[in-house]
Parts: structure tokens; C-alpha cells; sequence
């Protein structure tokens, strides 16, 4: 059985609660149709559209520096291949469950504090603290 790894990211997140669009990693044998099938089986989902990007390793520069010595040496990251699925509308992939909890516990909090501070300049201001400061001074 092949896997499908989520890339988890801000910008993946930005474009799964605007587009229902979900960013994946996949084996770099599958094509698009075989991408498409794979997540309507692996996760229950109605798939819309599949874009697929090859992203080649890049070779980079380690240095290692120990006393005297000094080495250069090449290391290559290795290559990706994403899949931009899109879902059709009612389908939902759970990779951001947890974020998307914590921006509705948020909104939920803000409309708590809002109709708070809006009952609040509702009531009348009491003049508790005028009467004893007016009857202080007539004293004097």
C-alpha cells in the first residue's frame, strides 16, 4: 500500500480553509489519476481536481570546521514530489483539525468579549464615589 504524507504548513492551511485545496507528499511514481484514486480510497473524500509538483534535490555545502582542519563535503537533499488535491465541495480532509478548533475557540472568545464590553456600556454608571466626594467638600 502506498502512503500519503500531509505537508503541514501556513501556507497549506491558508489554502485548505480558502479553496478546500490540500497539499500532499506522494511517491514519485504515481501520476495524477493514481494520486486521485489513492486519496478517495485512503480518506473517504470526493477528489476534484490533482496538480502535481517535482521538486529535484538540491546539492548543498556541509563545512565542518574541527581544529586544524577544515573539510568541504556535498550532501543532496532528496527530491519531493506534491500533489495539490482539490476537494469537491462537502469534503473535508482532518489534517488541520487542531488548528481549526483553536480559530473557532478564538472566534468564540472575541464574541464572548464583545457582547461582554456591549452589556457592560449598556448599564447606567452608578455615582457611588460622586456623592461621597461632593459631601466631603461641603464639609470643609
Amino acid at each position: 500500500m502506498t502512503f500519503i504524507k500531509p505537508r503541514l504548513s501556513e501556507k497549506a492551511f491558508a489554502q485548505s480553509q480558502a479553496t478546500s485545496t490540500f497539499a500532499l507528499d506522494v511517491p514519485k511514481e504515481l501520476n495524477k489519476q493514481e494520486v486521485a484514486v489513492l486519496v478517495a480510497k485512503q480518506f473517504d473524500v470526493e477528489v476534484k481536481s490533482v496538480r502535481i509538483v517535482n521538486r529535484s534535490g538540491k546539492t548543498k555545502r556541509v563545512m565542518n570546521l574541527t581544529g586544524r582542519r577544515s573539510s568541504n563535503r556535498k550532501g543532496t537533499q532528496s527530491s519531493i514530489k506534491k500533489a495539490y488535491v482539490t476537494l469537491k465541495p462537502g469534503s473535508h480532509l482532518p489534517f488541520f483539525a487542531a488548528a481549526e478548533e483553536e480559530i473557532a475557540k478564538e472566534a468564540e472568545a472575541k464574541a464572548k468579549a464583545a457582547k461582554k464590553a456591549e452589556k457592560k456600556s449598556a448599564e447606567k454608571p452608578k455615582a457611588k464615589g460622586l456623592k461621597k466626594l461632593v459631601g466631603k467638600k461641603e464639609e470643609k
